[in-house]
């Protein structure tokens, strides 16, 4: 074989290998990019949850969860009622609703185990759009909770009893820290007969 012939098929195969490298190369890049940018999007899918999921890793000092409540913006409203101070909005699951339905607690029984009821508090302002006095909701201010569950609350007619306050400066709720289990307890007591609940649902 001549000199020239050797050199070229020589310099073929060399070329054939910088062309494999240079394409493994380029292989080897696109999966380690690929593999950045998907755990970049797998980590800011994290950290957006962790932030959604904030308030619901909440426990009251007696262990109530916020999770226990999770939902509870689309709930069903039962009522509503106006301090000098408040707004309020009570909602509550749909069990709870259920029961209410079903005539409780005017048919004097007691609402069943895993009836849960939130009253959302708002500081209220007064409308600057309607063409009338009336006071709206402004700033969230505390979401005000019970839940029945007879076996864990046996000392406070059933009901479990939490506050999770609402900070609008961080954006954050927190566990009222003098919130224990029975903390409406003494409160509800005077309805006692209608099972601890203030507010019928209202006729609409």
């Amino acid at each position: 074989m001549s000199e020239p012939l050797t050199k070229s098929v020589a310099q073929q195969q060399q070329q054939k290998i910088e062309t494999r490298t240079a394409v493994e190369r380029i292989g080897g890049f696109t999966i380690v990019a690929t593999a950045v940018a998907a755990l970049a999007v797998l980590g800011a899918a994290a950290i957006c949850a962790q932030d959604a999921q904030d308030k619901y890793a909440l426990k009251s000092p007696s262990g109530i969860a916020f999770s226990d409540f999770r939902g509870y913006e689309d709930w069903s409203v039962v009522s509503s009622a106006r301090t000098d101070e408040v707004l309020k909005v009570i909602v509550a699951n749909p069990a709870m609703i259920n029961a209410y339905k079903a005539g409780i607690p005017g048919n004097g029984e007691p609402f069943p185990d895993g009836s849960k009821i939130a009253k959302l508090q708002w500081k209220p302002k007064k409308s600057t759009e309607a063409p009338f006095v009336v006071d709206v909701p402004d700033v969230f201010k505390q979401a005000f909770v019970m839940e029945k569950d007879s076996k864990r609350f046996p000392k406070s007619g059933g009901w479990g009893y939490a506050v999770f306050n609402y900070e609008a400066a961080s954006d954050k709720f927190t566990a009222d820290p003098n919130s224990p289990s029975d903390c409406g307890y003494a409160c509800h007591t005077p309805v006692k007969a209608k099972d601890y609940i203030f507010h019928p649902y209202q006729k609409r």
